[in-house]
């Protein structure tokens, strides 16, 4: 190691996000989003026909509408606040390791690219990163699709640096702990409604039944936040949002449920989306202002959207904590 490099950079990685909220931005996004076949693992003889021909050509407009109701004057929320993740993650390392740790982004789709990430390392002096995938829980159509990129991006080079991967952290204590104080900050300021609703993105039901632990690890996820809340079982319940297609997926439906509590009687909720690191589309808008308007709809009277972690204190010393976990014996 020269004066000027690193033990170690680290490589923060989220799903990405389209570069404006335009339908040929959008439609570029999806392109390479639903032809990764970790994420739509259909035959691509039945698959592309459907993508290129009907998908592509319809829904990047009214996408492009969504993405424009939630943008910021300054760009995605996800890629500014992937940003101040990054800027922020660098700065406690710094003063946790006492020396310099390089933080770059890197998009399993979209800009910046996972390539041009580890390339900004490089271009560091580093020759060992490790990579964290901003996703609590494992899936395979999250975290698998990182890996698989990485490794492609090194089949053709003669050189590649040391890797480490973190797979999931859907346990760790301060990942539970920061979850569970975003939720008792929300309650100090908004009071408490009668149910906690905990929505995670949703997978088919055929990847579980395939061995993806993505469910179990969900569910154990949820349960540790009720835990340390001290919630009955009948103040929280956990569902699953986003669902695509016709194929099963997980239930119960987040916006399904919404729609059934007020019949039930429940006519306040709060709402938190633990498997999202930062907020997005899925967040911002199908959860904070679709989910909003079913819920009234249906009857319900009281409806609070929790933010996710995004650039929290809390969030940022779980990320540190990780990274210096996972990274011993390189300094």
């Amino acid at each position: 190691m020269n004066d000027t490099s690193s033990p170690f950079g680290v490589l923060l990685v989220n799903l990405g996000t389209p570069d404006s909220p335009t339908a040929p931005d959008v439609k570029k996004f999806l392109k390479q989003f639903l032809s990764d076949p970790r994420v739509v693992d259909i035959s691509p003889w039945i698959w592309k026909p459907i993508l290129n021909g009907i998908i592509l050509n319809t829904r990047p407009a009214k996408v492009a509408k969504l993405y424009e109701s939630i943008w910021w004057e300054n760009g995605s929320p996800l890629m500014v606040i992937s940003q101040q993740q990054r800027d922020k993650l660098a700065q406690s390392l710094q003063t946790n390791f006492g020396f310099n740790v390089p933080v770059e982004l890197g998009m399993s789709y979209g800009n910046p690219s996972l390539d041009l990430g580890l390339n900004k390392l490089k271009a560091q002096g580093v020759s060992k990163v490790f990579v964290l995938p901003l996703y609590a829980q494992y899936s395979c159509s999250t975290v698998a699709p990182v890996f698989d990129a990485i490794s492609e991006l090194h089949k053709t080079k003669r050189d590649f640096p040391e890797l480490r991967i973190n797979k999931e952290y859907y346990a760790h204590p301060s990942y539970i702990a920061a979850l569970a104080e975003s939720v008792k900050q929300h309650w100090q300021s908004k009071g408490q409604a009668e149910v906690l609703l905990m929505s995670f993105h949703g997978v088919p039901v055929r990847y579980v039944t395939e061995g993806d632990p993505y469910q179990m690890q969900c569910q154990k996820t949820a349960e540790l936040v009720a835990e340390s809340l001290g919630l009955s079982a009948e103040q929280w319940q956990i569902c699953f949002q986003s669902q695509f297609g016709k194929e099963e997926w997980l239930t119960p439906a987040t916006d399904q449920l919404l729609e059934s509590l007020p019949e039930q009687g429940v006519k306040s909720v709060d709402i938190m989306c633990p498997a999202f690191s930062s907020d997005c589309l899925e967040t911002l808008e199908e959860i904070s202002q679709e989910g909003k308007e079913s819920f009234i709809s249906a009857g319900g009277e009281r409806y609070e959207f929790i933010g996710c972690l995004n650039d929290s204190d809390a969030h940022i010393e779980l990320l540190q904590q990780i990274v210096k976990q996972q990274t011993l014996g390189w300094c």
